[in-house]
């Protein structure tokens, strides 16, 4: 069996131009020729503004320059999301990242000290014992270096910026360090007789290019992934309806805040991204509740500066391939599978499918042991982000609409039910080690979607009353002390990271 040489990304965009700069990182363009298509007359959905921290092992898997990254992306920080009206209308809560307090090496999480000190009369607001959330409060951003006192929490942080410019930017990196970038549309696709690999895409001016294996990044439509091999769609628009994004930019913000802001609506929810030179607005929603027109025009009235485009509608169904990785083709990004952006999964899920499949490189032909493995863990990232996603659906008071009465009533999948019991039972879900969501994460959502657990975990009972007192005191002191010591985001923006200005609102 020949050894895997060329490999072929069909397809450009954030996924595709994440995959060819991972693998010219990774596997190198020595060994291996590294070609992308794209056509400039297909536009790409720009999958993804807003991330989460894991992007920083991403960013150094690529040894690249965190504040060049920042500029050239026009990205802002983030240190999680706010949701507002999700409960009920008037309600807010944060999702903040990082952690809670601090490990009390125990073997439990801090959150069961808090729900102790809580349900005995202690303060409710969890997020004083979180560096991240108060940093949010108050505007403020920095890179807490790693702190040799254990008093002193780091502050975990993700980025918010556009699209396009990034694709743009992974595309330099990528061919700098030799991916050959193909203009043209991809028409045909020639297999092996016998095996039933792909070997050629055929190309609309006549030309082919061959091919040991095939990266599929062809959004929505799976070139190769669904045309060629037929890996069909699991439908999870039942438990996620919404299946319409309305999307404009607006200008952008004297002081961009360091955090996306979720908004429920009538019949979905709404966006808002601030980044260094617009701010990303979008409205999500089912289009059996409201139409699309409506729901542009509630987007256009709901901005708090002015639009900078006509609203653009982007049509999608929730659910993912049953097969991320047939053959000699793996799918990425919107060709695998769609979550709607409520907790900025997108870029996550290909960068969690690039790592993967760099753990499992072929050699030669592709082994069908490796294969099942990755389809099984990409199915479980997909499914463990599903149920996180539809909690902040079905764990509301909301029944003003009937979009939310929907949401309220609808039957949930085993998994989710099993977490929002053990979470009423004593405040944990015990996710899986590979879970993206930690429980400190679940914990944000349910307890701020009005989830009150009954009871805590026993071991947090072998504290003394007055110790408990003095370590949550030393805590909270610890976090203000490292979250006052932060300069405005803004200012940290100018002082190290500010994109050059643009001169058109295009």
């Amino acid at each position: 069996m020949q050894a895997i040489r060329d490999i072929v990304i069909v397809g450009g965009g954030t996924a595709g131009w994440m995959a060819a700069a991972a693998l010219a990182k990774s596997v190198g363009t020595q060994q291996h020729r590294i070609t992308l298509i794209e056509s400039a007359e297909i536009g790409t959905v720009g999958v993804g503004e807003s991330t989460i921290p894991p992007i920083q092992l991403f960013n150094k898997l690529l040894g690249i320059d965190e504040d060049e990254f920042v500029r050239e992306t026009n990205a802002t920080f983030k240190l999680g999301i706010q949701f507002v009206d999700w409960r009920q209308i008037g309600a807010s809560y944060f999702h903040n990242f990082g952690l809670l307090g601090a490990d009390l090496g125990t073997g439990i999480s801090f959150i069961q000290y808090w729900l102790r000190w809580a349900q005995s009369g202690g303060d409710p607001d969890q997020l004083r014992f979180s560096a991240e959330a108060l940093a949010a409060r108050a505007g403020k951003f920095g890179r807490a270096p790693q702190s040799t006192d254990r008093k002193l929490p780091n502050v975990n942080y993700a980025f918010q910026f556009d699209a396009s410019t990034y694709a743009a930017y992974l595309r330099r990196y990528s061919e700098r360090r030799g991916v050959v970038r193909r203009e043209g549309k991809v028409v045909g696709v020639r297999q092996n007789g016998d095996t039933g690999d792909i070997e050629v895409v055929e190309m609309e001016d006549g030309s082919s290019i061959r091919g040991d294996f095939f990266v599929d990044c062809t959004g929505f439509r799976g070139l190769l992934i669904e045309q060629v091999y037929k890996a069909e769609f699991e439908d999870w628009s039942h438990w996620l309806p919404n299946d319409r994004a309305a999307a404009v930019p607006a200008e952008r913000m004297a002081n961009p805040s360091p955090f996306t802001v979720a908004q429920a609506r009538e019949a979905g929810w709404q966006w808002r991204i601030p980044l260094q030179h617009r701010t990303g607005n979008g409205y999500v929603f089912c289009s059996s509740y409201i139409s699309d027109d409506e729901a542009s025009s509630r987007l256009i009235d709901s901005l708090e500066g002015t639009a900078l485009a006509d609203p653009k509608v982007l049509r999608f169904k929730a659910g993912r391939r049953k097969a991320h990785w047939v053959k000699n083709c793996l799918a990425l990004g919107l060709s695998s599978g769609f979550l709607e952006p409520l907790e900025s999964t997108s870029i996550h899920l290909v960068q969690a499918a690039i790592s993967k499949f760099l753990d499992y490189f072929p050699q030669r032909e592709p082994d069908p042991i490796l294969i099942d493995r990755f389809n099984d863990e990409m199915r479980f990232q997909y499914e463990s982000i599903r149920d996180f996603i539809i909690a902040h659906y079905k764990v509301t008071e909301r029944e003003d609409t009937e979009f939310w009465r929907y949401c309220k009533h609808m039957s949930i999948p085993d998994s989710l039910a099993e977490k929002i019991e053990l979470f009423q039972l004593r405040g944990e879900v015990k996710p899986k080690w590979s879970d993206i969501f930690t429980e400190v994460s679940w914990f944000a959502i349910l307890y701020g979607q009005g989830l009150v657990p009954a009871g805590y975990h026993p071991v947090a009972d072998a504290m003394s009353e007055d110790d408990l007192e003095l370590t949550l005191s030393r805590i909270r002191s610890a976090i203000r002390q490292r979250v006052d010591s932060l300069p405005s985001h803004a200012d940290y923006i100018r002082s190290c990271c500010a994109a050059q200005p643009v001169t058109t609102a295009a």
